[in-house]
């Protein structure tokens, strides 16, 4: 699970990069002529933020892994890769597309960034 978590954050994490430049670049004039600009920007932001900020979450759980494998460790990687795809991919689907019934799945995604910390805790708890 250690490499496997490792690649997991690296490609996330250039992803998130990515995905940051992007907004900060080219979704503005892309979103210009839009009336609600400023809160699809803003949304796109959050969803960068929230990915890099778990991208590297996803290495905790590598660094667990190495020292406390099992299911404590393997759910806490995929509860953190789900709460990545759930929670930033509704806000960048919903910045690009102006859906904003997409935002229902926003807070699935935040109960499993949640779950995968709180597994991540559970873990560190049984480091020798």
């Amino acid at each position: 699970m250690e490499r496997l978590f490792l690649i997991l954050a690296s490609i996330n994490g250039f992803l998130a990069v990515a995905l940051g430049a992007f907004g900060a670049h080219g979704l503005k004039t892309r979103l210009a002529h839009l009336p609600d600009q400023a809160q699809r920007l803003d949304w796109w932001q959050t969803a960068a933020h929230y990915h890099l900020t778990h991208a590297l979450a996803l290495v905790l759980m590598a660094y667990l892994a190495a020292r406390v494998p099992g299911a404590l460790t393997t759910a806490g990687g995929w509860f953190l890769l789900a709460g990545i795809l759930l929670f930033s991919g509704s806000l960048y689907a919903m910045t690009l597309t102006g859906v904003k019934a997409l935002g229902a799945i926003t807070p699935l995604g935040g109960v499993c960034l949640l779950a995968g910390w709180a597994l991540a805790a559970a873990a560190a708890w049984r480091l020798a």
